[in-house]
C-alpha cells in the first residue's frame, strides 16, 4: 500500500480578460488581499485581436488578457475554493447580468498548468461544487506541451514564455523549502 501525503504547494496564477483598466485595478487589490503580493505579470495584450471576440459583448469593449502569479505557493487542493473566490469577484463587477472581468485561476509546478472551470467537459476532472479542473498544458523535454482541448492564448509563444518564467521561479521556491 502506498503512503499518503500532504500535497507540495504550487504556484497560483490568475487569467484576466478585461477591458476596463479601473474594474481590473479594483479586482487586483481584491485578489491580493486574499492571496498576497503578486511576483510576476505578464505583458497586456489584446486577447479579441489575437485569439477571440468570444468576450468583447460580455466585457463591454475589447478583451486585454494579462496573467498574474502571485508570489507564495498555494496548496493545490485549495483550487475549486479559489474558482469560487474568483466567481464572486466576477459577479461583484457585473452589470445587469455580463461579466466586466473574466478571471481564470490556474496553478503551475514543476510539470503541469492547471486552469480551473465551471464547463463541464469529457476531459475535465470535478473537484466540487460545479468546479472542474483541467490539465492544459504539461511540461516534457524542455517544453510546455498542449493537448486537444489547450486554449489557443495557452498555446502561444507569448503565454507559453511568461508561464515558463513562472516555473522557473515556483523552481527556485521549491528547492528552498526542500533546504529548510
Amino acid at each position: 500500500m502506498g503512503a499518503c501525503y500532504e500535497f507540495e504547494k504550487e504556484k497560483l496564477i490568475v487569467g484576466v480578460i478585461y477591458h476596463e483598466a479601473q474594474i481590473l485595478e479594483s479586482a487586483l487589490e481584491i485578489l491580493t488581499k486574499e492571496f498576497g503580493e503578486v511576483d510576476m505579470v505578464s505583458e497586456e495584450f489584446s486577447f479579441s485581436e489575437e485569439f477571440s471576440t468570444y468576450y468583447d459583448e460580455e466585457i463591454g469593449g475589447e478583451g486585454m488578457r494579462r496573467i498574474y502569479s502571485f508570489k507564495e505557493p498555494v496548496a493545490p487542493e485549495r483550487q475549486a475554493d479559489i474558482k469560487l473566490f474568483t466567481n464572486e469577484i466576477e459577479k461583484r463587477f457585473s452589470e445587469d447580468g455580463n461579466r466586466k472581468i473574466n478571471l481564470d485561476p490556474g496553478f503551475i509546478n514543476h510539470g503541469r498548468l492547471m486552469l480551473a472551470t465551471t464547463k463541464q467537459a469529457g476531459f475535465r476532472i470535478p473537484l466540487r461544487d460545479g468546479i472542474y479542473t483541467e490539465l492544459t498544458l504539461f511540461y516534457a523535454r524542455g517544453a510546455w506541451q498542449k493537448l486537444p482541448w489547450t486554449y489557443r492564448d495557452y498555446q502561444s509563444k507569448r503565454v507559453q514564455d511568461f508561464i515558463t518564467e513562472v516555473r522557473k521561479v515556483y523552481l527556485e521556491q521549491r528547492k528552498n523549502v526542500i533546504k529548510q
